[in-house]
Parts: structure tokens; sequence; C-alpha cells
């Protein structure tokens, strides 16, 4: 990214500057551990953690993802048939599962087994592993089925085929069930299968609890815990009291967070710092500067060393909150400490000082940060094209826009309200309305957001006008 013209650097110098067991204490006493029966609340989890047993594992080629175009079984039995007879080569195992994910995608449960028994007979040297009944496992979980009963049939199957569900199972079974929002079977499952062959391991059991604290109330994830703590033995560990920590703290229960903390630390855990940075995030959502400062404090206190994550919070919590200079106090601490700031954390200081409309500082800092080799991104300029035209420094923000128009980047959602609108003050519309070509042909903006904020502010300024309040 290019550096700024000399012109613009002018800026700078002109004049212009002006121990109870487990979770016992997690929830209120009076919440005793009951049965399940979670209300329903779309959402969507992700899991980086993925199971090499799973059927998600399989990377289907291309070609057999919609190999089978029909559902019926006489369809694509006929269809296995020539692709066996046309291979020259062993058809291993793998491929095997792939064809089976595919039709499973289309066909009902009962058609995907018999599939699978014919392609044990038609293919003599193909042996289902443990991996090919996970794709049929996978797909009974998520085919509407209230009993259960689909689930049951392929774990029977497994089991008379010799193959004994293991974690690697339970944890297909629950990830499934989870994806396909049937909360409510999860524990029932959970239950059998830990009876009759395995409990779930450490990275299952922590899946389900961050689901819940996306889905659920927080109660109904405590519930959980105690169901697993009473039923199973399970305990929360340091990865379940992270996700419960992370969970308040986006809900800005700030107070249930240090609540928590204290819990873990009876329990044997010491935060760490991925804990500590939750605990400080949650208060920057806040704004609640002094608070960043005490969770920072403490962590050092407990022999914590911050990482660079814990500066560019604190900057960005001291700087949000209108502390800019104690936030640039950290940003000299943290090089002391060996973590050299990037391009968050000099953003960060520059929102903070542009909303003090210390404009102007912004941009020496610009200069410091640069000068130290780190590079400005799309935040950062956007950052200062809004802090420019707050502060009434148009030519600036026309001549940094171009910059980025240039270097092909998009425009924010903010800074391009605040840049159309000095345009549109100075009398400037046929530049608002290039401003607006480029928000949408760079995709910036949807149309319809970029028109209504354009088409806004022209009223705006023709009503200026006609009070003679603009140009």
């Amino acid at each position: 990214m290019g550096k700024f013209p000399p012109s613009f650097r002018s800026a700078i110098s002109t004049s212009m500057a002006i121990n109870p067991s487990s979770l016992a204490t997690l929830n209120s006493p009076s919440i005793p551990p009951k049965p399940l029966h979670f209300p329903k609340k779309p959402a969507k989890v992700s899991r980086k953690t993925q199971n090499p047993n799973s059927p998600e594992s399989l990377s289907v080629p291309p070609q057999l993802r919609s190999l089978f175009k029909s559902p019926h079984l006489s369809d694509a039995k006929k269809l296995f048939n020539s692709v066996v007879s046309a291979s020259k080569l062993q058809l291993d195992i793998r491929l095997h599962n792939s064809l089976l994910q595919s039709y499973a995608a289309i066909a009902t449960v009962q058609d995907s087994i018999s599939l699978l028994n014919h392609m044990i007979k038609a293919s003599p040297s193909f042996s289902p592993d443990r991996s090919t009944y996970h794709v049929l496992l996978s797909q009974s979980c998520k085919a509407p089925d209230t009993l259960l009963s689909h689930v049951h049939q392929v774990l029977n199957l497994m089991v008379n085929k010799g193959v004994t569900p293991n974690q690697a199972t339970v944890d297909v079974a629950i990830r499934s069930l989870c994806s396909s929002g049937r909360e409510d079977d999860v524990i029932e499952l959970i239950r059998e299968l830990s009876s009759k062959h395995s409990p779930p391991d450490g990275y299952t059991y922590n899946f389900v609890v961050k689901h819940l604290c996306k889905t659920r109330a927080l109660a109904t994830v405590y519930n959980f815990i105690y169901e697993m703590r009473d039923s199973l033995g399970m305990k929360p560990d340091l990865v379940t009291y992270t996700i419960l920590i992370d969970n308040v703290c986006n809900t800005k229960n700030l107070r249930e967070a240090l609540r928590l903390v204290g819990i873990l630390s009876e329990e044997g855990f010491k935060p760490d710092c991925f804990v500590y940075n939750t605990i400080m995030k949650g208060y920057c959502m806040l704004s609640r500067g002094s608070e960043v400062v005490g969770v920072y404090k403490r962590m050092k206190d407990e022999g914590v060393e911050p990482d660079l994550v814990t500066y560019n919070t604190l900057i960005f919590g001291l700087s949000k909150s209108g502390r800019v200079k104690d936030a640039r106090k950290y940003l000299d601490i943290m090089e002391e400490a060996g973590h050299f700031p990037d391009a968050v954390t000099y953003t960060s200081l520059m929102n903070g000082m542009c909303r003090e409309g210390d404009t102007i500082g912004a941009l020496r800092l610009l200069e410091e940060m640069e000068a130290k080799g780190c590079s400005p991104n799309s935040c950062t300029y956007n950052t200062l094209l809004h802090g420019l035209c707050k502060s009434r420094l148009l030519e600036k923000g026309i001549e940094l826009y171009q910059m980025m128009k240039s270097s092909d980047m998009k425009l924010e959602t903010a800074a391009y309200a605040t840049f159309v609108r000095s345009l549109c003050r100075e009398g400037r519309v046929a530049e608002a309305y290039e401003v607006f070509d480029y928000a949408v042909e760079s995709k910036s903006l949807t149309d319809v957001a970029a028109y209504t904020t354009l088409e806004s502010t022209l009223k705006w300024s023709r009503k200026a006008r006609e009070q003679g309040l603009a140009v």
C-alpha cells in the first residue's frame, strides 16, 4: 500500500491543528439438575477441530458430489455397477465411502443402507470400516426422526458387523444432531452411547457446551453441565470455562464472567491469557476503560504474561472510552515487552484521536506507524477518511479517497456516509455521485444501502441550503 504524498502530510504541520464439585456454584442453587427441553432458537456454530473419522472429513471428489442424480435405489445400484466395471484399478475404501456419501445426500437412510449392502456384494475387495458407518450415522442423525429409530438402526448395524462405536462415533452423532437443530436428542443419545459403548470425549463435550451457548439460554447450558457431571462424572475443564466466559462477555454479563473466573480458580485451573483477553473484550464492549486496565493489572499480578491481543484490546478499550493519552502510554509499554504494534494497534489509537477531534495527531501517528515498517490497512484508511471529514479537512479526505480508489480498497459504511455528506455540504454533488458509483462497483456497500445513504444526504443538503445552512 502506497505512502501518503507530501501534500497530504503537510496537513500535519499547518496551523489547522487546532471447592464445590465441578459447577455446583455455576448457577443459582435454586436451579437443580433436571431433564432438558430446549426452546427453539436457530443458530449456526462452527467447529475447527474435526474428527478424522467423521464424514465431514471426507474430501469428496468434485465429480462424485453430484454423481447420483436419482434417489431411487435401483438407479443407484446400476450407477455403482457402471463405476466398478469402468474402473481399471481397484477401488479403495475412500472412494467407496465418497460414493456412499454422495448417494446419502439425496436418499433415505434405508436406501443408503441397501446401497452399502449392494456395494459389499458387487465389490468383494471392499470391506467397510468405522468411517463408512459414520457416513450412514451422520445421515441418520440429520433425517427427520423423533424416536431416533434410524440412528439405532445404524448403530445396531455397526455392532452386528463387528464395528464397535467409539468416541469418534459419539462425536459424529452429536455434531450431526446439533447441526440439524436436534439438541433435544443430544443428551438422550449421549446417555445411551455412554452406557452401551463409549462416553463422549472432552472435545465433544466442549463442542456441545459451545453449541448450546450459541443457541440456548445460559441456564440451559448449566443444566447440561450438571447432567454430564451427575450422570457421567464429566467435569468442565479450562476450555469449558473459557467458552462460558466468552459467552457471558458477549452478552455483556461481566459480573457472571468474573464469578466464573473465581470458580475456575477454585476448581484448580489458572486463568490463562485468553481468558483475561476475553474479559477485557467484554469491558471494551461497554466502553469501561478503567475495568480493562484493572483486568490487565490483575493478570500481571497473577503472573500471566500479556500477549499482543492483550495490548491491542487494552489500547482499543482505552481509546474507545476517551482515554487516548493512557492508551498511547501502553503503546510504549508493549514495545518494551517485545510486542510490536500492528495495524490493529495503530488504527485503534487513530480512531480514538479522531473521536477527540485530533485528526492531526492521527496523521502524525500514521507517520510513526509507517516509519516503523507497519503498513496501514483498509480499516486504517477508512478511520482516517471518517476523521478527516468530521474535522472539515475535506480536501485531504478527497486525496485520501483517491489513494484508496487507486488501491481498490473498499469503503466502510460510516466512512462512505460521512464522506458523501461532506461533499454534498460543500455543494460537490457530482463528486458525491462518483463516490456512490465507486462504492457500488467495488461492492463496498449494496446498491440499496449506497443509494439510500446518498438519497437521504441529498435531501438533507437541499433542506440545509433552503435554510441557508449549507453552500
